[in-house]
């Protein structure tokens, strides 16, 4: 799997990280780099590029192009509220989206089932029911040539669970968990947790780009701002710019909410791979275009925005614990089993949603890619390779501390 002279630079993997990061937030930084000593799933989660720097598609058989989220992982998947207001689950990071061959997509998520199984101590025979689990719901979705979406009234397990909170959560209850009153105006929570304070000469950008936003909105009175901070989220992008918003909305006391805003510098998949690619007027038409066509809805407010020469992904913010959380199956192989054969079908409806368009391969290509699984035992001995490697990497990297 690693391509053997990427991976025979003479730099260090904490070399390769802190130059990949440069620039990056020093506080938010150190956070990110705290988290990737935890345990080798969060390392691969937040070092998608060394991942690509050391991915060789050589060693993996050929596949049709699709629209790829680039960075697809056992958490990149998450329940949300659409445009029209209903929830969803689907995949929901596309910071890394591009046109390449389907492989590249598979081999980077089946590497992330065999890390993050073993991080939860199940061994080899389970690890592989996993990866035959989510070959079996994305071969089957694909030949079916149809794509579907998930509801909550047909889910099961850990993702119904995650459907039926975030129908259940209110406005006002998901304010009071992000801000507080103080001096009789509502204010984001900034403890170091989620947001931190913001600095001084961000105030008029931020203030400037929402204005940009709302104009030709029906009531660009709602998105007068009232409150922002530099927000903590995410893994590979933790410590890029990015804020949390409060603005107006319908007013207090619950009729407030909160949007993203997030800073995209490019995928680290066309970094070092460089398969053709349309022309994007900005990298944040890369990902919200990528993110509308392969998603079922998109999530609400989803827009590119563009200021100073730099590109921005808003949206309405979506609490993180909507996201799945793997250790949530530490007990439950069954019901990891079975989470994981769903996942393959959502990625293959993906697949088939976004199909024709910008040069990705037809349905009929994705449907006779589903019916050959002779690519399926190279594949998997990249994945399990990629993996050993991933751990090493992560080893290497704790000990430079």
């Amino acid at each position: 799997m690693p391509n053997s002279h990427r991976s025979a630079s003479q730099k260090t993997i904490r070399a390769r990280v802190d130059d990949f990061n440069a620039g990056r937030d020093p506080e938010r930084l150190e956070l990110k780099y705290a988290a990737m000593r935890k345990d080798a799933f969060v390392f691969l989660r937040s070092t998608c590029h060394l991942f690509y720097e050391d991915l060789d598609p050589g060693v993996l058989p050929d596949s049709p192009l699709i629209w790829c989220c680039g960075d697809l992982h056992l958490q990149n998947f998450g329940s949300y509220r659409g445009d029209n207001r209903l929830t969803y689950f689907d995949l929901n990071d596309f910071d890394e989206s591009c046109l390449a061959p389907a492989m590249w997509e598979l081999v980077r998520f089946l590497t992330s089932v065999v890390v993050g199984g073993r991080i939860l101590g199940m061994n080899g025979k389970i690890i592989r029911r996993l990866e035959t689990a989510f070959l079996d719901g994305y071969t089957s979705a694909l030949r079916q040539g149809k794509a579907l979406w998930l509801e909550r009234a047909t889910s099961e397990g850990e993702i119904r669970t995650l459907l039926s909170r975030l129908k259940r959560r209110t406005q006002k209850k998901f304010l009071a968990s992000r801000t507080e009153l103080r001096k009789g105006k509502r204010v984001l929570i900034k403890d170091g947790s989620r947001a931190l304070p913001l600095r001084e000469p961000d105030r008029e950008m931020l203030a400037a780009c929402l204005k940009h936003f709302a104009k030709g909105r029906p009531h660009p009175e709602r998105f007068h701002l009232l409150d922002s901070a530099r927000r903590i989220a995410g893994a590979g992008s933790l410590g890029l710019d990015r804020y949390v918003l409060l603005v107006e909305g319908h007013g207090a006391p619950h009729g407030h909410f909160l949007l993203d805003l997030k800073f995209q510098p490019g995928s680290c998949v066309l970094r070092s791979h460089h398969p053709k690619q349309p022309h994007w007027a900005s990298e944040a038409d890369r990902v919200v275009t990528t993110q509308r066509d392969v998603q079922a809805i998109p999530p609400a407010l989803l827009a590119p925005l563009h200021l100073e020469g730099r590109s921005w992904v808003l949206r309405e913010l979506m609490p993180t614990d909507d996201r799945l959380d793997i250790t949530k199956w530490a007990d439950d192989v069954a019901g990891f089993i079975g989470a994981v054969r769903t996942l393959g079908a959502v990625v293959a409806w993906g697949n088939l949603r976004a199909a024709g368009r910008r040069g990705a391969a037809l349905p009929e290509e994705l449907m006779r890619f589903g019916d050959d699984r002779d690519w399926a035992v190279p594949l998997l001995q990249a994945a399990r390779h990629a993996a050993r490697h991933t751990e090493e990497q992560w080893h290497e990297f704790t000990a430079s501390f």
